[in-house]
């Protein structure tokens, strides 16, 4: 009766998480007027590529260690990934608080595999989010069961998610001048 408890509290705060983040980044891309916190927030895209970059690499080790049966790892790499997670969401925010959108300066090719690279980063990010919290969730109630059954599905776009996010960053703000 308590895990269905646990469970029943934990779907809500899911589901609210999962709306709550959408909205409030759509309400900030949307904002006619940004806030002025310092010069320093323009430099924030380079500290989201890094955490990005960093998720990247957390996510893979957290796959190999728990295909090794290294429960203990595998549980560090996952809830540093989460962390990385919260990590990068302040940092968006601020950025989108502070800042213009930046557009891609390429044309062409390069815009088109950017464009496509962006949208489904930006659709699959909508869509991982409460699988992720799930599959937490249900590691943090031990319900392992419920637990794997949804990782297959959250960790192949988890996974993408983070490194599109590297390439967004890379031909965002590397490779192509901003426009």
């Amino acid at each position: 009766m308590e895990r269905e408890s646990g469970s029943k509290r934990m779907s809500w705060g899911v589901n609210v998480i999962s709306v709550a983040v959408p909205l409030v980044v759509a309400v900030l891309l949307m904002m006619p007027s940004k806030f002025d916190l310092g010069a320093w927030t323009g430099g924030l895209p380079h500290m989201i590529g890094a955490v990005n970059t960093v998720a990247s690499v957390t996510l893979v080790l957290g796959f190999i260690f728990i295909k090794r049966g290294l429960t203990d790892a595998h549980r560090t790499m996952m809830l540093t990934s989460l962390s990385l997670g919260v990590v990068f969401l302040v940092c968006y925010v601020t950025y989108h608080l502070t800042n213009e959108p930046r557009r891609f300066g390429g044309t062409g090719g390069p815009r088109v595999f950017y464009l496509l690279i962006l949208f489904s980063h930006i659709g699959l990010s909508l869509v991982v989010l409460p699988l992720v919290l799930r599959a937490a969730a249900y590691a943090y109630l031990k319900d392992f069961i419920r637990h794997r059954r949804i990782a297959r599905f959250a960790y192949p776009i988890w996974l993408y998610v983070s490194v599109t996010g590297v390439l967004v960053y890379l031909l965002g703000h590397q490779f192509n001048p901003a426009k």
